[in-house]
């Protein structure tokens, strides 16, 4: 693996911070870029009783294809930072 697609934080007190992933866990997106994109984001999200979007039950950015993945979507991330 390339190490700037892929890199797992063991030390970090919080690893791994998604319960019940098997396989190599990636650390590089700790906090999701896909997060922004809220119900067009992909990911196994819900929408907790607060309002706030959880991404508990989300692996797409801590697997192996998350980096490709993230940056299949960077067009659409990009396009909430454009000025209108």
């Amino acid at each position: 693996m390339n190490s700037y697609r892929f890199f797992s934080n063991t030390d970090c007190e919080y690893f791994p911070c998604h319960k019940g992933l098997q396989g190599a866990f990636n650390c590089l997106f700790c906090y999701c870029p896909l997060y922004a994109l809220g119900e067009h984001c992909g990911g196994n999200f819900e929408y907790l009783p607060s309002g706030v979007k959880s991404c508990m039950n989300c692996a797409i950015p801590h697997s192996e294809k998350g980096y490709e993945y993230i940056l299949s979507k960077f067009g659409e991330i990009a396009a909430l930072a454009k000025r209108k």
